[in-house]
């Protein structure tokens, strides 16, 4: 019998409840669980991460809007983590976790084995957090690191931990998805970052929806994508002060040589993403899983990985 999900938001879990979501944790027999915005005891909270950490099919966590409320649970969830070899994708968007937090679950991050997409949007990240960030950003051939990483809605971070970024991201081996939305980064964080997506050979996806850009932002993009190769394919630029007339200059240049598959996806630089980003899951075949991971935007491809 294959794996399956286990999706509740916004409730109070009963410890029966955390029982069987546990048992069936231990029994493999989950690949999603998902409990965001939902409240449990610290003793529940430490039950279920023992779950994760004894999962062997678990791919993707789900702990949005507050579940991991303190550096206690921040400690309980990086054990789990260490033990556990199957998650691919951790939301932990709205989670206060600050950079104290970040640095608990640091080492717990950088050397999971399957890792592959982080939401840590709204999760209250400074500086410090960046630079514990760009270290799962790996340069180029070196080990593998994230594809899809989500950083909306963190205005503590200052243009110096943006241009950090900027400059991980350009030499990451990995990074195919980077959502930034909800961010104060103004017009020259955006010129870092149109430097960052010029030298980057796998980023597709680049989200700067409500971020304080102007059409001189636009205009750098805009020259970026007509005059050099790039792997970008969508760029969000929704909620800024940006010509219309410009987000559809881009839009044109990026669906250019497409196949028509992808120009079905969406529109480019339009929308009102969701701050929270999701992650879908499919099945193949009867005789294989595979899980797409993907942005937020919904017609992005992340991965493929057969289990």
């Amino acid at each position: 019998m294959l794996p399956g999900s286990i999706q509740i938001t916004g409730e109070a879990l009963s410890a029966a409840e955390v029982r069987d979501i546990c048992d069936s944790l231990k029994e493999n027999g989950v690949r999603l669980l998902s409990v965001r915005g939902c409240q449990l005891s610290d003793r529940d909270f430490g039950r279920v991460c023992r779950g994760v950490a004894e999962s062997r099919s678990l791919a993707q966590l789900n702990l949005n809007l507050g579940v991991v409320s303190g550096l206690g649970r921040v400690q309980q969830l990086a054990e789990a983590l260490r033990a556990n070899r199957s998650i691919q994708t951790l939301f932990l968007h709205g989670s206060p976790l600050m950079d104290a937090g970040l640095t608990a679950l640091n080492t717990a991050l950088s050397t999971h084995p399957s890792l592959v997409s982080l939401d840590l949007g709204d999760c209250m990240l400074g500086d410090d957090g960046v630079q514990i960030i760009c270290g799962l950003l790996p340069p180029d051939g070196a080990k593998s690191g994230l594809k899809e990483l989500t950083l909306s809605a963190n205005p503590a971070i200052t243009s110096r931990g943006w241009a950090r970024l900027a400059v991980a991201v350009a030499h990451s081996s990995q990074l195919r998805v980077l959502n930034l939305d909800y961010n104060p980064l103004g017009d020259q964080i955006a010129g870092m970052l149109a430097v960052a997506v010029a030298s980057s050979r796998t980023l597709e996806v680049l989200d700067l929806e409500g971020t304080g850009l102007s059409n001189q932002s636009a205009q750098i993009f805009l020259d970026m994508v007509e005059n050099y190769p790039t792997c970008l394919r969508v760029l969000v630029l929704a909620e800024n002060n940006i010509s219309a007339e410009l987000q559809q200059q881009i839009s044109d240049l990026l669906s250019e040589g497409e196949d028509e598959d992808d120009k079905e996806g969406g529109a480019r630089g339009s929308g009102g993403t969701a701050r929270e980003k999701t992650t879908w899951f499919s099945q193949s075949n009867s005789s294989s899983q595979m899980v797409l991971v993907t942005s937020g935007l919904g017609d992005s491809l992340l991965a493929e990985t057969e289990m």
